[in-house]
């Protein structure tokens, strides 16, 4: 194993917490496809795998995790960076949870060692965005202490968006959360 691919934890069940590495990145494409129960169909697996290019593997993995199993199959993921623009912020990019391993708090155990390593590099708040019809998504962000940041219009829920965000007919709701 590559320095980066060392376990950096032992979690319950036999799960390991490790850095990322560039090949990971096919079974994290594999999961990027297949974890999020058909959201968006055909065209939002590919627009997920489109969004984690394996440079995120290669220049972000010092604040980015994988957990995997002792069979080493991925079980869950957080991509995330330091803002080269605002050092008072981190960034949290992806994460993901695999459909079997949800409600065991894995990903606010993801959530907490990020929130953790961008403290330690003198970071204080954290952002993120999602899908608006990612509805689980939107209620984890809330529960997890994220404020919804207002968007340029309400939908039918009365959760802020912000249309066209990500590009035309992208539109996301965006999270911060101060640490």
């Amino acid at each position: 194993m590559t320095e980066h691919a060392r376990a950096l934890e032992q979690l319950p069940g036999q799960l390991t917490l490790r850095r990322p590495v560039p090949a990971d990145h096919a079974r994290l494409q594999q999961a990027l496809a297949g974890w999020w129960d058909g959201l968006g169909g055909e065209a939002g697996a590919r627009q997920r795998q489109l969004l984690v290019p394996r440079l995120w593997l290669q220049h972000f993995a010092g604040t980015s995790f994988l957990v995997e199993r002792p069979d080493q199959t991925l079980h869950a993921f957080l991509i995330g960076f330091l803002s080269q623009t605002d050092p008072r912020t981190a960034y949290i990019h992806f994460a993901g949870v695999c459909p079997e391993g949800r409600r065991e708090g894995l990903g606010s155990t993801l959530y907490d060692r990020f929130f953790a390593t961008v403290r330690a590099a003198g970071r204080s708040r954290v952002r993120c965005i999602t899908s608006p019809n990612n509805r689980n998504s939107i209620a984890y962000h809330t529960r997890m202490g994220f404020q919804l940041e207002p968007g340029d219009r309400i939908d039918d829920d009365g959760v802020p968006v912000h249309g066209d965000y990500d590009g035309p007919g992208l539109d996301r709701v965006c999270f911060v959360r101060e640490l």
